[in-house]
């Protein structure tokens, strides 16, 4: 009898539950009728969309998928060599070294070694051994300077800003340098508590808004400056004329990032679009140029370089031309080169597709323009633009480059996946984001490390190309020991290519 009982209740549970399911389906039938009806309503007269009016409602698929795309096509559609602005592969090297884990590939190079522009290194029949042991030699930046500077690395971290990056970034940032060894560019948006927490070596970056170092109405401001060359980690400053992204335009932060402290760092106001000009005001010409770079340098007695991207090469030989009458000493300390397709937060696509030169062009020029002009060694070459990996730096190292600086390189170091999210604060692993929901996942105590470890292994790799290559120091590489497939298959030696009869 009870267990009749008992069958009986759980008979009737069951049915009340079954009635409960089948009324929430068709109540929640009947709110999808109503909402498509709606939606159908909505599309209908519209204007704005023309395949919504015409399909309604499907027609919002169509929106859906092209939004879901791009993650399909980086996740599941592109091959490991395919994708832009960095492939999978470059990617992945970039994560395992940061994580310390295996970097060594099985069965054989999906790299297509028949492509033109491809860069092949020439091995020695007797290379060097202990890759590991290999101790580059200082190189001194502004020898004549009060202060110059003499790095040890030849591997850096490009300009970034604090703003265009969040504060656990650049904290992480600053903390992998010290460990690393090298220095951190502040990029041009002022000198942040960031910057300085890690007590790296520090070039602080001069942009066209002189973020940090401006009046009111946006001159330079000298006693900020002066402020700023009296902080020990300070070692240079970069004047930056143009950026691979931006040429002909000042740098772009969205109001959305502009926050309190921000808008003190930098000296502009809070939540309002910051958009630099497109050039210094003071500098419209290579005199100008070059008395600003003497008026930085006198003020900071500290090496001071200008950054930019090539357009006309003509204009490094008016610009030499400018230094040779003047003196060698009114040449900038340093050059930093940076290629048309360099990174940014934010860029107007016209110029981030379509002007100023790629550093696989630039490069050799600028290079042999100083040394005919016998400025190679009183101006240090630092190249900029996409290099991430041991052999794009060791190509830039023989082609002529003193350094080589990154930025997207060690923004994977952080853990950055290429969302492609930097210009709207919602960046998923908290790089590029001021959203603090978001900077929670990035932990600058252990990204600080990975940071370091990217740094090591990158140089190691470059130590391993130089030693194959029958050279005991990355900087001893030329052209002679690299060469470039032809659009015949065929390779010829970059000395051959970058000729002067060529």
């Amino acid at each position: 009898m009870l267990r009749e009982i008992a069958v009986n209740g759980w008979m009737t549970t069951l049915l009340v539950i079954a009635q409960w399911l089948v009324a929430f389906f068709i109540l929640a039938l009947l709110l999808g009728v109503v909402a498509v009806g709606v939606m159908y309503v909505i599309d209908k007269r519209q204007t704005r969309h023309t395949i919504r009016r015409n399909f309604p409602v499907i027609g919002r698929f169509r929106y859906m998928f092209e939004h879901l795309g791009e993650f399909f096509r980086q996740y599941f559609y592109a091959m490991d060599r395919e994708e832009m602005p960095f492939n999978r592969a470059q990617r992945s090297w970039v994560y395992r070294a940061a994580k310390n884990a295996d970097r060594t590939l099985a069965f054989g190079s999906t790299r297509d070694l028949t492509k033109n522009g491809t860069i092949i290194f020439a091995n020695s029949a007797y290379p060097h051994q202990e890759e590991d042991k290999t101790q580059p030699e200082p190189v001194t930046i502004g020898a004549n300077c009060e202060y110059p500077y003499s790095p040890i690395s030849y591997f850096h971290i490009s300009g970034m800003s604090y703003g265009a990056l969040s504060p656990v970034a650049v904290t992480a940032l600053s903390k992998g340098a010290k460990l690393a060894g090298c220095w951190l560019n502040t990029g041009e948006g002022g000198l942040s508590p960031y910057h300085l927490v890690g007590e790296c070596d520090l070039v602080f970056q001069i942009g066209t808004a002189k973020y940090g170092v401006r009046t009111a109405t946006g001159e330079l401001h000298e006693g900020k400056l002066r402020d700023i060359a009296a902080k020990k980690h300070v070692k240079m400053f970069e004047i930056k004329l143009s950026q691979g992204a931006k040429p002909g335009k000042g740098g772009i932060l969205p109001g959305i990032k502009v926050n309190a402290e921000i808008a003190e760092i930098r000296g502009i106001p809070q939540g309002k679009d910051s958009i630099s000009p497109n050039r210094h005001p003071e500098i419209s010409n290579n005199d100008e140029l070059l008395d600003f770079i003497h008026r930085v340098r006198t003020i900071t007695g500290k090496p001071t370089g200008i950054k930019f991207v090539m357009g006309e090469p003509n204009w490094i030989d008016e610009l030499v031309a400018t230094i040779k009458s003047r003196g060698e000493a009114s040449a900038p300390d340093f050059i930093t080169l940076d290629s048309a397709d360099g990174g940014t937060g934010s860029a107007p696509q016209p110029l981030m597709d379509y002007v100023g030169l790629k550093l696989s062009e630039s490069l050799p020029i600028l290079v042999d323009k100083l040394a005919a002009a016998g400025l190679k060694e009183r101006i240090r070459i630092v190249a900029s633009g996409k290099m991430i990996t041991p052999a794009d730096v060791a190509w830039a190292l023989a082609i002529g480059a003193d350094f080589v600086v990154s930025a997207r390189g060690f923004m994977f170091s952080l853990g950055c996946i290429q969302a492609m999210q930097c210009n709207k604060n919602t960046c998923p692993t908290g790089v590029t984001t001021h959203d603090k929901s978001l900077q929670r996942g990035l932990d600058p105590a252990d990204k600080s490390v990975r940071v370091a470890n990217y740094h090591k292994y990158l140089e190691y790799g470059v130590n391993i190309i130089a030693h194959s290559c029958g050279v005991s120091d990355p900087r001893q590489l030329n052209r002679r020991h690299a060469r470039v497939v032809t659009h015949t298959g065929d390779s010829i030696s970059l000395a051959e290519r970058y000729s002067p009869a060529n």
